[in-house]
């Protein structure tokens, strides 16, 4: 990494690491709008400003959100947000001005409005990043999604929206090392994608060491399994069920163009 230029932000990104132990202090005010006001300056595809994201201060609301994650220190962060792919709003805008929503002239429902995924994500990470130059740490939370008509009926979300992702926030009250990535010659290639595998995957195994000599604070007593090992773990179905989500997104309202 000799040759990485530094500043106060290129630091901030390359020392990014999940927390998921926070001290339990409420952050101020003008911290929490100063992180809202920079999510909603992320970049926004066609300025649709596509996405909301719901704060959730209840504790009875952070402990079933722990529930669902099957993770109890996101009922402990200080600060939790849920954002969610949002054309309900749009849908509302449109249909003040006179477009029939219901009608197959709109559009802003179709196959999940994956561009609207993509914003809602674009702005939480301009969230963590704000979190992380303030001195914050964070941990996002893809687990939410492991019920995810559970964790609609929690948040009341309406027709045409549907959660992306959820980030807990707070002051660290743990010390992780930098998880290792991998080789860049294994994720940016010029021009062309590699032409074989072997090319491909010419830095795996050096990786796989890497990967093997880090300890997870989640389970300190062993490394973690090489970087190998976890996507072969992860690449077999082991009870997702792709049809009951898009039954799910289906009764949000969005269509389902294949």
């Amino acid at each position: 990494m000799s040759n990485i230029l530094h500043n106060a932000t290129v630091d901030t990104l390359l020392e990014r690491r999940s927390i998921r132990k926070f001290k339990p202090k409420p952050l101020p005010d003008d911290v929490v709008e100063t992180l809202e006001t920079v999510a909603q300056h992320a970049a926004s595809s066609q300025f649709l400003n596509d996405w909301s994201a719901i704060r959730v201060t209840e504790p009875a609301a952070k402990k079933r959100l722990a529930e669902i994650g099957g993770q109890p220190y996101i009922a402990t962060a200080p600060l939790l947000y849920v954002f969610v792919l949002d054309e309900h709003r749009n849908a509302a805008i449109a249909a003040r001005k006179g477009v029939e929503v219901a009608s197959d002239a709109f559009t802003l429902n179709g196959s999940y409005r994956s561009q609207a995924q993509n914003d809602a994500v674009l702005a939480l990470h301009a969230m963590e990043t704000a979190a992380y130059s303030l001195g914050l740490g964070c941990v996002i939370l893809g687990s939410l999604l492991n019920d995810v008509p559970a964790l609609i009926d929690l948040l009341n979300l309406p027709e045409y929206t549907y959660p992306v992702l959820g980030i807990a926030i707070g002051k660290p009250d743990q010390e992780p090392a930098v998880k290792p990535r991998m080789p860049r010659s294994m994720q940016f290639f010029e021009n062309e994608y590699p032409s074989s595998d072997e090319k491909l995957l010419s830095g795996l195994d050096s990786f796989d060491a890497e990967v093997h000599k880090y300890y997870d604070l989640r389970d300190t007593e062993r490394p973690v399994d090489a970087f190998s090992d976890q996507i072969a773990a992860n690449a077999i179905d082991e009870g997702v069920n792709a049809k009951a989500v898009a039954v799910q997104a289906k009764r949000q309202g969005f269509r389902l163009e294949r």
